[in-house]
């Protein structure tokens, strides 16, 4: 399997400010940036090339009212392959929530309750998973946190264990971003 270390491209993809700007055209993920367009580049996304890439989300966010890094860097991944031309079925985008991270699929009304402030999350799942993504939640990290599948979004789906998850993706092709626990 591919391992890309989890720090090098959260840096490069949740770079802001004049790194990146928003093409005319309406991104899969509105509001979040794209790369800038860098002369001469030498890899660039190719629309032919199908991306099946697993992001691993196994840390929250500094602070409980933040958007978890890792979604906000897959938002600008996605709007970056949408801006150079790759097509929506030719991008195979999960994540696997767990450790650290399993928090971030409450609900709203599960997550204030947890952690005193609204779940910061809840509006980007869900346009991720209106521009395909797919979402996954430790089913063994659920009953050691004791939640409940009612309180888990409706946009996750809860697996048995990441461990099993995470191969799984790998065994099928996915390129495995982050996690690094």
């Amino acid at each position: 399997y591919k391992r890309i270390a989890p720090a090098a491209v959260l840096a490069l993809l949740t770079v802001t400010g004049s790194a990146f700007a928003q093409d005319a055209k309406v991104a899969a993920v509105p509001g979040f940036g794209v790369a800038t367009e860098i002369p001469n580049a030498k890899e660039l996304p190719d629309p032919n090339m199908v991306y099946k890439v697993l992001f691993d989300v196994s840390k929250a966010a500094a602070k409980p009212d933040q958007v978890n890094p890792t979604l906000d860097a897959l938002a600008r991944y996605l709007n970056t392959l949408d801006k150079w031309g790759v097509p929506a079925d030719h991008r195979k985008l999960a994540v696997i929530f767990h450790q650290g991270g399993g928090e971030v699929v409450l609900t709203n009304e599960a997550y204030k309750e947890r952690k005193g402030v609204n779940n910061p999350n809840v509006a980007l799942i869900q346009s991720l998973k209106k521009a395909g993504v797919e979402f996954h939640v430790c089913g063994q990290g659920l009953l050691s946190r004791k939640i409940d599948k009612s309180q888990v979004l409706p946009e996750i789906d809860v697996d048995l264990w990441a461990l099993v998850s995470i191969v799984n993706f790998e065994m099928r092709g996915y390129a495995r971003i982050g996690g690094g626990n």
